[in-house]
Parts: C-alpha cells; structure tokens; sequence
C-alpha cells in the first residue's frame, strides 16, 4: 500500500550503508529544489504516443493478443539478453523513483539485490495491497493493463537475479486479481513466463497472493510477514529486505507502476523516461484526482506538471470553481494538505512539493472546496488510521488513538485554544517514533491542518463558547 512505502532521509542513508554503498548527496538532501543547467521550463500536457499505460480505461482487450497489439512483450527476449547489467542501467538513467510514496531511486534499490550468490533464492514482491485513502491507480493497471505488471516482473526480476515474484494484491480487489490471474495464466501457456521464459534460457515463476485487507501490509516487511502466514506487523529495519526478506531471502519489494513501467523504459530507452520533468522528479506518472472535482479520473500525465493545470485539464476543474477550492491532499490520506494559495503554483513532483511542507507519496489528489468541512474530512482519516494501526508500538497505538478523540472535539469546537498546540505536539511525539510509517501517516494530516487552518479552529471554539454562554 502506496502510503506505508514511503521513508525518511536516515532511513535512506542507513540503508546505503549497510549496503556497503556511498550515501548520494543528491538522496540525502531531500529539499534540494536547485534547478539542473538547460532544463526545461513547462511540463505537460503528455502526448499520446508517450503514454505506457494505453488500456488505462478499458477501452480496448486486457488479454495477451490486445495487450501485445499495443505493444507488450515486445522485443522482451532481446532485453533479457542483454544481461541484468544494462536493464540496471537502463533504470539508473530513466531516474525512476518508487512510484509507492517513498520515491527512492528504483535502479539504486534493484541493484541492491546484486550480491554474490550465498545459497538462497532471490525474491520480486510486487506491493498491489492499494490501500491508501483516495488511491486507486494501481488497480487500473491490474484490471486493465495486466500483462504491462505480468512483463514487468520478469524484467525486473531478471535485473535483480529474482527466482520468482510474488504480487500481493489486496483482499478487495476480486476483479484485478482475477484479471491478474488470467493474464499470468496466459503468459504461461505462450512460454513468456515459466520454465525458459521468452526463450532466453531463464526461469521465472509469477505467483499471486491475496491479502486480508488490512492497511498495514501495505508496508513491505508486514507484507512479507503476511505472505509468510504470519500477522502483518512491521519487522524491525536492520536487516532490510535485500538481506532478510521473504522466507529468509534477499528480496526487493516494489510497487506495482514502478514495476510496470521497467520495460517501456528498457524499450524506448532510460534517457527518453529521462526527457520528462525535472531534475530527480523524471519521467510520466499516474495521478488520481478525487474529491470535489467535476470529473474525478485517474491519467497518466508528465511528473511536475502544475496541480492546478492537472485539475482544470483532466478532472473538469473543481466544482464551484478554481476560485471555490478550499484545499488539496496531494498525495493520498498520509500527505499533508495544501491550501488554495499554495495550489495556484506549486508543481507535482516530490521535490517541489517537499518544499511547501507535503509530499507526492502515490500523487492520488483529493481536493476539497469550500463547501467541505475540513476539520470533519481530517477528523475522518484519524478514525481510519486509529483503526488500521497494528498496535505494536505505543507512539502509535496509543498516540493516533488521543489524536482521534481531540480531533471529534475539534470537529465541534470543544477544546480550548492551548490544545491546538498540544495536539501538534502529540504528533511530533507520534511521527519518527514508530518501526513502519503509519504513524508518520497519521500526524501529517493533523500537522497540515494546524499549519494552515488554526484560525478555522480557534473560530470554533469561540463560537462553541459563546454557544455554552448562552445557554
């Protein structure tokens, strides 16, 4: 699930060095915004021939005669036998960045799992456990476009030595994962995948699992825990998962689009993924827009395309208006949220959105206007997060669950003032004290409603007192 996948600069930093890697300035200083020499000015709209995802709404076959008529398993021998050396490359240079929410380099983390062989198997789990708030993109590979996930796992596979790979789909998803299968099934009868797959002397299994539905197998080590038949709850990080994954082996858990789009950029080339948005926000990307949208939609566009003409193109604008909207979540429920002043300008990519104080995490946008009430909306997404927490470290067991009742009184303005800052302390003490990041998750949207919306707050607590003084 998009929004546990997401980590922090020390977390990046410990993990190259266990890796036995230098740590990259560029990996480290997250708000580096400093534009690259001669780049580009303008992003987006995407040209259709530029499009990997070409079946996104369902228009056309999902099967393997339609899939390969747009394109799939193309000329995947041929990038096999290339060696796992050149797709690395191929990734290194595209610049791709997990599209999960954590946005760590993809070919840095692939290669990883490039170590003399010690003995045991290598492992490609694929994250399909979509369970992020107002996220839905990976759905519509899997129910649309499958044979795009199904040829990516064995490219990806291939690059990283992987023996088999494991797509662990959420519990919910009936349709994708019966879509998934047929394709996987079909991809085995034409000798694509299986014993010698497309011919090229390699063996390679594609397995689906189907989780429970619970959020937190989202994260990648309560994923593995989960397909081992164990509770999905996060494992401690020393080891990783390159060291230590799924059934004891070095494993690599990536996300579903990060996946798929491997061979598109292995076909047309690193330095065309490369030609699309900035400097360390490269490539094309699939955004949902949900919320108070005329036309809510998801579409693959160019990364740093500004929000506001992702809005106005592609979901109708906002109901009531640009001039109606009130806030946006830019990155499923974890982000935190931005107000109107800061939508009018700010670009979506990871770095420009660090820089006004939120993230791109899975780009799912919900936008809300100025008939919502955004107190109630984030009140909301704490009741989803206490729900979902595994309870196995305190900060956020018991943290998210005082989070939860200060935020319904809140919601009706009964508090004092002096409380808006002790919750904002209270999810301090949450974010960067759990094993996974749902409790990061959790404080964010509580951390963007204090930044921007304090006044609406304090007004209601004002008018909740003159109310009790009246009566």
């Amino acid at each position: 699930m998009a929004g546990l996948a997401r980590i922090s600069p020390n977390v990046t930093v410990s993990l190259c060095r266990s890796q036995g890697l230098p740590v990259l300035s560029t990996l480290v200083r997250h708000n580096a915004t400093e534009p690259a020499k001669n780049e580009k000015k303008t992003y987006g709209p995407l040209k259709d021939q530029d499009r990997i995802f070409t079946n996104l709404y369902g228009r056309y076959d999902f099967r393997l005669k339609g899939a390969q008529a747009r394109g799939a398993w193309y000329k995947t021998k041929e990038i096999i036998l290339k060696g796992h050396e050149w797709i690395l490359k191929e990734i290194t240079t595209s610049g791709l960045r997990g599209r999960g929410g954590a946005g760590f380099p993809t070919g840095m983390k692939w290669g990883f799992m490039n170590k003399p062989f010690d003995g045991r198997p290598k492992y490609l789990v694929v994250n399909a456990d979509e369970g992020e708030p107002g996220t839905c993109k990976d759905r519509e590979i899997m129910r649309h476009d499958p044979h795009k996930l199904v040829e990516g796992c064995l490219v990806a596979g291939f690059a990283m030595h992987a023996r088999a790979a494991y797509i662990y789909i959420r519990g919910e998803f009936y349709n994708e994962a019966s879509n998934l299968q047929i394709a996987i099934n079909e991809a085995y009868k034409a000798g694509l995948i299986g014993k010698n797959a497309c011919g090229s002397g390699y063996d390679f299994d594609v397995f689906v699992h189907r989780g429970a539905g619970a959020y937190i197998c989202g994260e990648e080590t309560a994923l593995i825990e989960s397909i081992e038949g164990k509770q999905g709850k996060p494992r401690l990080k020393p080891p990783f998962p390159a060291d230590v994954g799924v059934f004891g082996c070095p494993t690599t858990v990536s996300n579903v689009e990060t996946v798929a789009v491997a061979p598109d950029i292995c076909r047309r080339g690193g330095t065309w993924f490369a030609s699309f948005g900035r400097e360390r926000n490269r490539g094309v990307k699939l955004f949902n827009i949900s919320g108070q949208v005329n036309n809510p939609t998801t579409v693959e566009e160019e990364m740093s395309i500004p929000l506001k003409d992702l809005i106005e193109r592609h979901a109708g604008g906002v109901i009531g208006g640009w001039d109606n909207l009130l806030a946006v979540i830019p990155g499923g429920s974890s982000t935190p949220l931005i107000p109107k002043s800061v939508c009018d300008t700010v670009l979506m990519d990871f770095d420009d959105l660090i820089r006004v104080q939120t993230g791109l995490g899975t780009a799912a946008l919900i936008v809300m206007n100025k008939q919502c009430d955004v107190v109630r909306c984030i009140a909301r997404l704490i009741d989803f997060y206490k729900h979902e927490s595994c309870g196995q470290c305190t900060p956020c067991r018991e943290g998210v669950n005082w989070m939860m009742k200060i935020m319904h009184r809140f919601q009706t303005g009964n508090a004092k003032r002096d409380e808006i800052d002790m919750l904002y302390e209270l999810s301090k003490q949450i974010e960067g004290h759990t094993i996974c990041a749902l409790g990061d998750g959790a404080a964010w949207p509580v951390q963007g409603l204090i930044r921007h919306f304090r006044p609406e707050l304090e007004k209601r607590m004002d008018d909740y007192e003159k109310k009790a003084a009246r009566n």
